[in-house]
């Protein structure tokens, strides 16, 4: 019986479109998945109780694979985001994570992030995003840095104010190798960077970009665009090509409405490719939603390995259900 329904619903079907199929029993759903592989279909959600009943999700074709579209560098558990801190120098009036001066610091911790790390690449994620907050405000950062790209390559992300004294002396200890800097920067003049993240943050991120260039580091810029000026983007593209960032090294990317923001754009679980993040309260599905409970996958931290499979089935089973619906959000 179950597959003359199997028949029936995929003769309605739309190539890649989905319907239902309901089964009776272990040895039905069992059928059903052999009959959907021998002739081309997919299976792509199982709801069945304890005894098989219950509700298989069929497609009409097989899911596309989304590491053809995605690339495999950017497919769920390749980037692994560790939020070190959330406190911060600046308040910018966009942090996706809200961070300031008065936030708590809410640490990850170097000893938990060693933990993290080695077993992030046994499970093979590829590479480490340390983010806050501003990580250069903690007085252990290259320690964490010197564990992190000990293992994997690692970018930090920063504002770039705090080159001086203790960190300055931890950035020049750090490796050259395997090692990226991401600093902010919102446009090619001070007006609009300063209306959000603070007078003379502007000029302080330029010299810490060119610092960090002087000391012969990799250096990526990432924008954040709150609204479009015209010209503005154009401006901002040689500038940076001016200082010696490559294109392939300047990040442009909307506001979210996420944390301090008021507006932006609308994101959720099921529109964002998960990039797996960690906090001190938990694991995330992706780092501008760090501080969304919508986006909570866990509050257990350790070990991450579960988290990390569990992510990866629940996009794969998203994926496959709607394929236009995810996309990936340029953090970095």
């Amino acid at each position: 019986m179950v597959i003359l329904a199997l028949m029936r619903l995929i003769g309605t079907l739309a190539d890649g479109a989905t319907g239902e199929v309901r089964v009776r029993s272990h040895e039905e759903r069992a059928l059903a998945e052999l009959w959907c592989a021998r002739n081309g279909n997919s299976v792509v959600r199982v709801d069945v109780d304890d005894a098989g009943r219950g509700v298989l999700v069929v497609r009409r074709g097989h899911p596309p694979d989304p590491r053809e579209d995605l690339g495999a560098d950017r497919m769920p558990g390749a980037r692994l985001w560790l939020y070190t801190n959330f406190h911060c120098n600046l308040a910018c009036d966009y942090c996706c994570a809200g961070s300031s001066p008065q936030t708590p610091r809410r640490e990850l911790g170097a000893d938990r992030i060693a933990r993290l790390v080695a077993e992030s690449a046994d499970w093979g994620v590829r590479e480490i995003f340390l983010t806050g907050g501003e990580p250069f405000l903690l007085p252990d950062i290259a320690t964490i840095v010197a564990t992190c790209t000990t293992a994997l390559p690692t970018t930090v992300l920063t504002n770039g104010m705090v080159f001086k004294g203790r960190g300055l002396a931890a950035l020049k200890s750090m490796p050259r190798n395997s090692f990226t800097l991401q600093i902010s920067l919102d446009s090619a003049t001070p007006d609009i960077h300063d209306s959000h993240r603070g007078a003379g943050s502007w000029t302080k991120a330029v010299a810490g970009i060119r610092l960090a260039l002087s000391l012969g580091f990799r250096v990526r810029v990432a924008a954040t665009i709150a609204a479009p000026v015209p010209g503005a983007l154009t401006e901002l593209h040689e500038f940076l090509d001016g200082l010696g960032i490559a294109r392939a090294d300047q990040v442009i990317r909307p506001v979210a409405r996420q944390g301090a923001a008021a507006k932006g754009v609308i994101l959720t679980r099921e529109s964002l490719v998960p990039e797996i993040t960690v906090t001190a309260e938990g694991i995330y599905w992706h780092p501008v939603a760090a501080t969304d409970e919508h986006a909570l996958v866990t509050r257990r931290i350790e070990p991450l390995t579960p988290a990390l499979q569990e992510i990866s089935r629940l996009f794969a089973e998203q994926w496959a259900n709607a394929t236009s619906a995810a996309a990936l959000f340029p953090c970095a």
